[in-house]
């Protein structure tokens, strides 16, 4: 049986940056992350930051959460690029702002979620 994947990108933003990322990520990842959920490759986008400075070990700023269908889509090839092109009429720009939106980054890791059942 085929069950969906969570799984959790972690990004740790430059000091004073991170509302830049967010508004790139907004308007050049998103909408390629929105084009593959229409395919069905991805059941949720779900993205969160730290409500509060400082919360102890919260050594990240921002967080996308996407479900997969399951893990043949985890593993599917996708070609960003050609996707980009067919969202973006200017492709240029759109690569000169993912290049800003990565150089913005100090690190990036992801964690797939393994759903815990409760008693």
């Amino acid at each position: 049986m085929k069950k969906p994947v969570e799984i959790a990108y972690y990004y740790k933003i430059r000091w004073g940056a991170v509302q830049e990322f967010k508004e790139l990520f907004v308007k050049n990842h998103l909408p390629l992350l929105l084009a593959q959920q229409k395919t069905g490759r991805f059941l949720d986008i779900r993205m969160y930051e730290p409500k509060f400075h400082g919360e102890g070990r919260a050594d990240w700023h921002f967080m996308n959460v996407l479900t997969y269908a399951d893990w043949a889509a985890v593993g599917a090839s996708v070609d960003e690029d050609a996707l980009a092109r067919k969202i973006f009429s200017d492709h240029e720009r759109h690569r000169l702002e993912e290049r800003r939106r990565f150089e913005l980054m100090e690190a990036h890791w992801d964690v797939v979620l393994k759903p815990v059942p409760l008693p």
